[in-house]
């Protein structure tokens, strides 16, 4: 049995091809930990607020010491942070919006970036406090790009879960999904991949 926690960045709704993805996986797992539990949040629908002053300023005061407002400002990192330590696996939807993954997917990673919780310097170097997670990370593109943007991508999003100490990272990506003559082949390939992978 494993905690999953399953991340939805994705607008497109039925048709997100990154929530199919991120399905294809959670489906491999559940197969294999029969009885696992799956906690789903869906950033499109419900987006946790980019950072402002009141948000940030919270993470460095003790739960027990934040007075009514500072406990509103944080209640969205404190749900995110609950979330992932909870979890055994994570697995995350990315879909390709103007050239980069969404804003939704960058304001949920600023509130589980909180030192003292999942990264700290206090001998001097970062060290990530999140350990033992396994994250799979699913990209589905809208073209084919082979000048290196998904890659960038890839090793932004690996950089960044590596800095707070998620470093088992698996990444399964569909492009060309708004190609009618690439779409189901390529998206079948990357399914039959997970399915042999996880």
């Amino acid at each position: 049995m494993a905690n999953i926690l399953n991340i939805q960045t994705s607008i497109s709704g039925e048709n997100s091809v990154s929530n199919k993805l991120s399905q294809a996986v959670i489906n491999q797992l559940l197969e294999k930990n029969p009885g696992s539990k799956v906690v789903t949040r869906d950033l499109a629908a419900n987006p946790i607020p980019h950072l402002e002053i009141q948000h940030s300023a919270s993470f460095v005061i003790p739960d027990d010491e934040k007075n009514e407002q500072q406990k509103e400002a944080s209640k969205h990192s404190d749900q995110a942070l609950k979330d992932i330590q909870e979890a055994d696996i994570i697995v995350i939807g990315v879909p390709f919006y103007n050239f980069t993954f969404p804003s939704t997917l960058k304001s949920w990673i600023d509130s589980i970036a909180i030192p003292g919780k999942t990264f700290s310097y206090a001998d001097g170097t970062p060290k990530g406090l999140i350990k033992g997670k396994k994250l799979y990370l699913n990209f589905a593109v809208g073209g084919v790009y082979d000048n290196g943007l998904i890659e960038n991508m890839e090793y932004y999003l690996k950089t960044l879960f590596g800095f707070i100490g998620i470093t088992d990272v698996e990444v399964f990506q569909s492009q060309g999904m708004m190609v009618p003559q690439l779409k189901d082949e390529n998206l079948a390939k990357t399914v039959a991949k997970i399915a042999e992978l996880v």
